[in-house]
């Protein structure tokens, strides 16, 4: 019987799981992640202004993993030995026949400062403490930006900190506090959203001034202090400062001979296999793969290669060589806490819909839908 280890708990290392589970039921599952549970990070956004508390995302994965036959094991990768048929954990090793790599990607927390800024996309608990800063404060000024990986286009997740200063803007605004405070925006692009298309830039911008939300736009940023944003084209106050800093590969990986892209994420082909590595695919965060510059970090694109791994990974125990690719395709809803604006972008077509109640409510539908196949 073959064995798989998937590496990860996240959005792609758990569509692995059912994929592989689903095309054969004697498969031997192996999963290697800190903790045995899920955290919904979209639903992270709502946390600030309580639409979700933080048990709300932590989805525990024991009864899961019960269901699926998989061995859970409850360590951290540290290495790889025999080609990627060994993963050395901090708990020992764990062998294998094919192994998928699904354990998301690191911010880049260098700029100087830092540490005086909360990561939108740093868990429940980041999010937490947003909320209690948010409800601390009686007024003054938030920041909210995002930077990217220069030498990975890819590696950029801006949507999120769109959604946290919507819903900020619009929870301040329910509770009658908005004009004694002012939100500000600031990114080193000149024109923030471009992942999203031509169309959601103007349509993210329109929103910004809608809203009376200030920009800072184009600047390459020089750091922070506890109370200021620091930019090459000036700087100013912050009373809370929401960052997002572009990505890079796990940690872990300089301790193996993976090849790696020039942004240090695990350089994959077409089909998701780890370019030269028998039997190794990534998925998700981890990987830097072909494509457009505006293929995105999301959850959906990760469930894609997942799909496309999985199924190569099971052509090669048949001898079949890797002939499944995925589709580049972006795919969100940009929520402002009551409404959303709908976006979606493939090779052929970017479409982009106004602001609507509805796309707020589909997109609570959706992470009720996706979390019940967990619980």
């Amino acid at each position: 019987m073959s064995r798989v280890t998937v590496i990860g708990a996240g959005f792609a290392a758990l569509t692995a799981v059912r994929k592989l589970r689903a095309a054969d039921p004697a498969l031997g599952i192996d999963l290697i992640a800190p903790k045995p549970e899920f955290v919904y990070y979209p639903g992270t956004i709502w946390i600030p202004t309580g639409l979700r508390q933080p048990e709300d995302l932590v989805i525990p994965l024991t009864g899961f993993f019960e269901r699926l036959g998989v061995t859970y094991h409850q360590a951290s990768a540290e290495s790889l030995r025999d080609a990627g048929r060994v993963v050395l954990t901090d708990q020992g090793e764990v062998a294998n026949d094919g192994l998928i790599i699904a354990c998301g990607g690191r911010f880049i927390r260098k700029l100087p400062g830092i540490e005086h800024s909360y990561l939108p996309c740093g868990g429940v608990e980041v999010a937490a403490r947003i909320r209690n800063r948010l409800g601390a404060l009686s007024g003054g000024s938030l920041a909210f930006g995002f930077a990217g990986n220069p030498k990975e286009p890819s590696a950029m997740r801006g949507g999120p900190v769109f959604e946290f200063l919507f819903g900020i803007d619009s929870w301040l605004r329910k509770q009658g506090k908005r004009d004694k405070f002012k939100l500000v925006f600031f990114t080193p692009a000149e024109k923030p959203g471009q992942r999203l298309g031509p169309k959601a830039v103007e349509g993210l911008m329109r929103e910004m001034a809608k809203r009376d939300i200030d920009t800072h736009l184009g600047h390459k940023l020089k750091g922070f202090t506890a109370d200021k944003v620091m930019t090459e084209g000036g700087e100013f106050a912050a009373d809370m400062i929401l960052f997002m800093p572009g990505m890079t590969g796990n940690q872990w990986f300089d301790n193996t001979e993976l090849p790696r892209s020039e942004g240090g994420m695990l350089k994959a082909n077409q089909y998701c296999q780890v370019e030269g590595w028998d039997k190794v695919y990534v998925a998700g965060d981890s990987g830097s793969f072909p494509g457009p510059e505006w293929m995105p970090k999301q959850a959906h694109m990760a469930d894609l290669q997942a799909e496309a791994a999985v199924a190569n990974l099971l052509d090669g125990f048949g001898g079949k060589a890797p002939g499944h690719t995925f589709k580049a395709e972006l795919m969100c809803i940009v929520d402002t806490r009551s409404s959303g604006m709908f976006v979606a972008r493939t090779a052929k077509r970017n479409i982009v819909m106004p602001s609507f109640v509805g796309f707020h409510w589909a997109k609570r539908l959706f992470e009720w839908n996706y979390l019940r196949r967990y619980r």
